[in-house]
């Protein structure tokens, strides 16, 4: 299950590189998804109060969310890519699946997002505020809807639905296509992935904030209210992760059980008619026997959480690999391994579940420091460790977004399409590992590269942003998304 435990093989690489271009463009997904959602609220209470602070701060985010949005779509374009070049069978037995789906999603939702998006950018003072707001929220609509086509592609992936095999040509068929709507996994993976923006957004909101605070900037209301905002987004976000992540793990114990045991260190059946199941805290299992070597486990709390009772029952990874070659030893042989990378799993989902209840901890927080009647000053110096754990925790909802992903892919192994078609049958037949080697390197640099510049660029806009009332007026002039505004930072300096 190592990637690099059999040398760097065609297959190894591949999936190392599905796996990082994945990983990276999905660190900007969730965030422009949730900045723009953000910036819409801001622009609301600038049309429904009047008050020219919000209408600041939906230009001041506006250039973040800008910036997220170009990285990402960057970033999609190369993952796409990469599709045909590595995994040719791959898309050719699931191209009449993915076809529809993916073609709605740039053809209706993108186009959609994009172009509602430019009216927004370049908008301002030329159309009422009304319709102006109604740009951004159609832009923020048509990015969860663009999302929602992308989660029913991989959805399918999880729970293949709506098709038949096409023997002659060695295929997939779609045949309902209402049924990739419809499939339960999508409603399960969905929500899920939707609130995930919400702590994505927020955080970065809240960080770039407290970083703005650390450099004593003197419009400190614009950053309390900045901050107020953010942080109720990410309240409802991690109350909406908190529900959906529920129904998802309980899903999962029917739909891949050998992915549930792993996530909860089950190597042996557990539980029963009138038994608990202990919960594991921490756990190691050998890669090389399965067997849960030793772990740390608290009564009960499985058998709360996987079945809302108090007893309840959950077959281990050994009863599930041999239930699994017992259903599909026909039809891919006695040798295939389907245990998958139990160690990753289990810290991964820990990660992410932990990082929830953090995410929801330091929203509260962040509400009581900047409630009206608080009599914390932000600017304090003995509140700068404070402003500096907000700060760094700015990068913690991509971890934890990520650990997500490492559950949803890594725990569908040995299948690329659960249950139908292998990791190793959808690998590209005609690739060389030198190929594979050099554009790992290119694409590793390249991302690299694309982060970096959002970094700075991101850094830039804070630098830019006036340190005293008397440079707000003169900086107000400026259009918010012109090369001038960007370029601020340099004045600033000198």
């Amino acid at each position: 299950m190592n990637l690099f435990s059999e040398g760097l093989s065609i297959l190894n690489l591949a999936r190392f590189q599905f796996a990082m271009t994945t990983i990276f463009h999905f660190f900007f997904v969730p965030l422009s998804i949730g900045l723009g959602l953000i910036v819409a609220i801001m622009e609301t209470f600038y049309v429904v109060k009047k008050d020219e602070v919000y209408k600041r701060m939906t230009m001041f985010w506006g250039k973040i969310f800008l910036l997220s949005f170009a990285v990402g779509v960057v970033t999609g374009i190369i993952q796409e890519f990469q599709f045909g070049m590595n995994w040719s069978r791959y898309s050719r037995y699931v191209g009449d699946i993915f076809g529809p789906a993916l073609a709605i999603e740039a053809l209706v939702a993108f186009f959609m997002e994009s172009t509602f998006l430019g009216l927004w950018i370049f908008g301002w003072d030329r159309f009422s505020k009304k319709l102006h707001l109604a740009f951004i929220w159609i832009t923020s609509i048509g990015s969860a809807f663009s999302s929602l086509w992308i989660l029913a592609a991989n959805s399918f992936m999880q729970n293949p639905v709506g098709f038949k095999v096409d023997h002659k040509f060695n295929r997939f068929v779609l045949v309902d296509l209402p049924a990739l709507l419809k499939n339960h996994q999508l409603w399960i993976e969905f929500p899920h992935v939707f609130f995930s923006t919400f702590i994505a957004g927020s955080f970065v909101v809240m960080g770039m904030s407290a970083f703005a605070l650390l450099r004593k900037y003197k419009d400190v209301e614009f950053f309390k209210a900045s901050i107020r905002i953010a942080a109720v987004v990410g309240l409802f976000g991690t109350l909406g992760l908190g529900f959906t992540g529920d129904q998802h793990a309980y899903a999962v114990q029917f739909d891949q059980p050998m992915k549930f045991a792993a996530m909860e260190g089950i190597e042996k059946k557990i539980g029963g008619k009138n038994e608990q199941e202990p919960w594991s805290i921490v756990s190691y299992t050998n890669p090389k026997t399965h067997k849960v070597e030793w772990s740390l486990d608290i009564p009960y709390v499985l058998s709360i959480l996987a079945h809302h009772d108090i007893k309840g029952e959950n077959d281990g990874t050994s009863e599930i690999n041999k239930e699994l070659h017992a259903k599909y030893d026909k039809k891919f042989g006695k040798n295939m391994n389907y245990f998958v990378p139990a160690n990753t799993l289990f810290y991964a989902f820990r990660v992410m579940a932990v990082s929830a209840g953090v995410f929801g901890l330091m929203a509260v927080v962040a509400l009581w420091f900047t409630r009206k009647k608080s009599k914390l000053d932000l600017m304090n110096p003995k509140l700068r460790i404070v402003l500096w754990v907000y700060g760094v925790a700015t990068f913690l909802p991509f971890a934890a977004i990520t650990a997500g992903w490492l559950i949803t892919e890594l725990g569908r192994y040995p299948w690329v399409v659960y249950g139908v078609l292998t990791i190793a049958d959808a690998v590209s037949p005609n690739v060389s590992t030198t190929s594979l080697l050099i554009s790992n390197i290119l694409y590793f640099a390249t991302f690299a590269t694309l982060g970096g510049i959002m970094i700075f660029l991101s850094r830039r806009v804070l630098l830019a942003f006036p340190k005293s009332e008397e440079s707000t007026e003169e900086k107000a002039l400026v259009d918010p998304f012109s090369a001038e505004a960007f370029d601020q930072s340099k004045k600033e300096d000198k």
